[in-house]
């Protein structure tokens, strides 16, 4: 297996960092804007698009804060995805941090994703 990139992401939100929490935490708030639908039983979390599937462990999480996967395919890896919320102290301005891993030639292409994905999302919490 070919070694992984980490790299991060920033994107401001002009949202409440407990309704932002609601949208990267539960099944119904991703099944909006990460995948066509989103399972959950337990720790293991199902992720549908157009009719494949991916299944991720959920490794982490903290109300309001952050949530931490790994996909059932790296187990056994360091590898993760992480969706972690942070508030400036002094301006109280949100962002979603994004934590990710990819294939070196890949990582254009997964930002180039999380962009697409993270665009939808600001448009349905009605974030500019």
């Amino acid at each position: 297996m070919e070694e992984k990139v980490k790299y991060e992401m920033e994107f401001p939100i002009k949202v409440s960092p407990s309704l932002l929490y609601t949208y990267i935490s539960t099944p119904s708030g991703m099944s909006e804007w990460y995948a066509d639908n989103v399972n959950s039983r337990g720790e293991f979390f199902t992720f549908i698009w157009d009719g494949s599937e991916e299944k991720a462990k959920l490794l982490g999480k903290k109300t309001n804060e952050r949530i931490k996967f790994r996909w059932m395919v790296d187990e056994g890896s360091e590898y993760f995805f992480e969706l972690r919320i942070q508030v400036d102290e002094i301006t109280k301005d949100v962002s979603l941090m994004i934590t990710d891993y990819a294939e070196e030639d890949e990582v254009d292409e997964g930002k180039m994703l999380w962009e697409n994905m993270v665009s939808e999302l600001k448009q349905i919490l009605g974030s500019t």
